[in-house]
């Protein structure tokens, strides 16, 4: 399939989907058969400016991947293909597509690209399933201002500590003191 030659317009198309894999944080592929032009652009409404939904045949888009160094996804490149690629946060464009495709059956996922690797239709949706990356980021500053503020009451102890044993033998000595006299 390389060694053929192709047409100056394919080849323009192909080169824009290499770069397009290469770029793409993550590449999820689906089938739209069956949805109307108007659920395609609500689809790629839905998804965001970070992510790019493009309808592409499939040789070309095989030829792009396989020009991209992405191996592992020729069995996706079968009936009506259309690409899906995230330069954004991936976990909400996976949820987006899972969203679009409970409310509309006939969008199905077939799978993807995800940093380099081929991932199945069930890990695009286990994808879906994380929280997103500003809730994840949060959790971990809580639980590290969490652990900073028992370090500090940890090393404040011992000083707490120093401090009262001086109070407590200077009211000792004065006790003495008074004692004595």
């Amino acid at each position: 399939m390389a060694d053929k030659p192709i047409r100056a317009d394919k080849a323009t198309a192909v080169a824009e989907l290499t770069e397009s894999f290469r770029n793409a944080g993550a590449t999820v592929l689906t089938e739209y058969r069956g949805l109307t032009v108007s659920q395609l652009t609500q689809l790629r409404r839905s998804l965001g400016k970070e992510t790019s939904y493009t309808v592409a045949k499939n040789t070309l888009a095989k030829r792009a991947a396989t020009d991209a160094g992405i191996s592992g996804l020729d069995e996706l490149f079968t009936g009506p293909t259309a690409l899906t690629f995230v330069s954004g946060d991936v976990v909400e464009a996976a949820k987006g597509l899972r969203d679009f495709a409970k409310a509309n059956p006939k969008l199905v996922i077939k799978g993807g690209v995800f940093e380099g690797k081929a991932i199945s239709a069930a890990e695009v949706t286990k994808l879906a399933d994380l929280e997103s990356r500003e809730v994840l980021l949060a959790k971990l500053a809580g639980a590290m201002k969490g652990n900073l503020s028992k370090a500090a009451a940890l090393f404040q102890a011992p000083l707490a500590k120093t401090a009262r044993l001086a109070a407590a033998l200077q009211d000792k000595r004065e006790k003495e003191g008074a004692e004595a006299a």
